[in-house]
């Protein structure tokens, strides 16, 4: 997988179970920052999963990961781990920032709803493929939850009851994840 991204690949690891084994960046000797400058997650995802394949002479997939908020005209999108940084809020890939910088443009709006989106790309013999994963949800107004990573003690699916990412199981996330349900299609193509 096209990440050093620890949380990413643990998660990863954990919904393709012992059926496969996972290798990031690292293991391959690849410590460059990968550029990620395409307009899309498509384009990103693609964009990553071409620089390790043709840097490296791998097989690889490479995802990229959306929080689309409605109220913020789908924004922060392709900037999401950025998204704090941009507004004046910390450091790149800072959480506690972007959570903070959300929260603050959120504040006073009645419409709470978002998505995360993940796009994987799969490289496979020369072959390029995606994948697409989405997880309708809400905002919350505060931090909920000890779990997860990034975004998640503000983000409620749907289909969790009321309760943030942060609040839910690894194991219970990753059934109704973007990332999990992207990755599942991954899955289902590879046994194909």
């Amino acid at each position: 997988m096209a990440t050093n991204n620890a949380h990413k690949l643990e998660e990863i690891r954990q919904i393709l179970g012992e059926a496969y084994t996972v290798k990031g960046l690292a293991d391959i000797g690849c410590h460059e920052d990968i550029p990620e400058t395409a307009d899309t997650l498509e384009g990103n995802a693609l964009q990553k999963a071409r620089y390790v394949s043709e840097r490296y002479g791998v097989d690889c997939f490479a995802d990229d990961t959306g929080l689309e908020v409605s109220a913020l005209g789908g924004a922060p999108g392709i900037y999401t781990a950025r998204f704090g940084a941009m507004n004046g809020y910390g450091e790149s890939h800072d959480a506690k920032a972007n959570i903070r910088c959300l929260l603050d443009q959120l504040e006073g709006k009645s419409d709470r709803r978002a998505r995360f989106r993940t796009a994987i790309a799969l490289i496979q013999g020369g072959k390029e493929y995606l994948f697409e994963g989405i997880v309708e949800g809400t905002i919350l107004e505060e931090e909920r939850g000890d779990e997860g990573f990034g975004y998640d003690p503000v983000f409620a699916p749907v289909e969790a009851g009321g309760k943030a990412f942060a609040e839910m199981s690894a194991e219970a996330k990753n059934e109704i994840s973007h990332r999990g349900r992207a990755t599942q299609k991954l899955v289902a193509f590879l046994r194909h």
